[in-house]
């Protein structure tokens, strides 16, 4: 098939385009490049540096056969300060890749969704079928976006999966992960290991849990791009189907913190720090839905596996 990922310079994105390519597709990336990188497109895919807002509907004229959606503004905290770059730096250019899609004729969509749409749940694992209250600006644009894919999908034909996952980790080759501003505890741990921060925050160690630290679910990054190859693949016409994604148990900042040490060899000074208002003590996804109806478990889940591939990936952008 000939695929556009939007957003393929960025982390995720350019692991699913590079997966994409060694599967036999043919691959063409829109990015502009003002979070992701021009070296991280893989090698033999055309890069489009632009915007959605700017090029989608020039691009999509070439016709596809459809578009894995990854191009989004993503810091939670940021979105609850400056919410108009989020309401149109991820709704409003959704709907201009929905329209663009219905007017060139393309017929199937994956979109990067968050398991954030959920907000605090009232039950974990999370499940499809849990109500979805976000509580951050992030995840009720992810969840808008959702919202306007049904109706597309019902009133349009299009083919549409969204995927609904927390936290990606590792890397894959030459492919890992470079945000100017990190929030993710693993690069943030990997981050006192390579010397560029002095220490880590805990933010509170007397949570309801096995070690009292916060636990979260963990996805390798390969483990996700499979996850949408397989969407495209069970996308169904007028149909929008939504799947969680998570490694069904979750693991602890101090279990993340202790295989840090353990890969690296680094002391990683902690400090324990507040709990933060609104944190749950456990996020962690079901994916029995995925594992039933498109034939996907993770098959990277252990936690150092995960940790060694970001560590390596580390040392080669230090050149070590």
């Amino acid at each position: 098939m000939k695929l556009l990922v939007t957003g393929g310079a960025g982390y995720v994105g350019s692991v699913c385009a590079a997966r994409l390519v060694e599967s036999g597709h043919e691959v063409v990336v829109l990015d502009d490049l003002s979070t992701g990188h021009a070296d991280a497109v893989p090698d033999g895919v055309r890069l489009v540096e632009a915007g959605i807002d700017d090029a989608i509907g020039d691009v999509l004229a070439e016709g596809f056969d459809g578009v894995l959606h990854f191009a989004a503004k993503s810091l939670v905290g940021e979105s609850m300060v400056d919410p108009a770059k989020y309401w149109h730096g991820n709704v409003v250019t959704s709907l201009r890749l929905l329209d663009a899609m219905r007017e060139h004729g393309t017929p199937r969509l994956v979109f990067s969704s968050t398991a954030a749409t959920y907000g605090e749940p009232d039950q974990v694992p999370i499940a499809e079928t849990a109500p979805t209250r976000p509580t951050n600006t992030y995840g009720a644009t992810k969840l808008a976006i959702d919202h306007a894919i049904t109706s597309y999908a019902a009133a349009h034909g299009l083919a549409a999966v969204s995927l609904r996952y927390f936290n990606v980790a590792g890397a894959y080759r030459r492919f890992g992960e470079r945000h100017g501003v990190e929030t993710h505890l693993i690069p943030i741990v990997l981050q006192v290991a390579s010397g560029r921060r002095e220490r880590v925050q805990v933010y509170g160690d007397d949570w309801p849990t096995e070690d009292g630290t916060c636990v979260r679910d963990y996805i390798h990054v390969v483990d996700l791009a499979d996850a949408h190859l397989r969407a495209l693949e069970h996308a169904a016409a007028g149909e929008h189907r939504i799947y969680n994604l998570g490694n069904g148990l979750g693991f602890s900042v101090k279990q993340v913190i202790d295989a840090c040490r353990e890969v690296t060899g680094h002391p990683i000074p902690a400090d324990v720090a507040p709990r933060r208002a609104g944190d749950p003590a456990v996020l962690v996804a079901s994916s029995e839905k995925a594992r039933t109806e498109l034939g996907w478990k993770p098959e990277r889940v252990d936690l150092a596996g995960i940790v060694r591939d970001a560590w390596d990936f580390t040392r080669s952008q230090q050149g070590a």
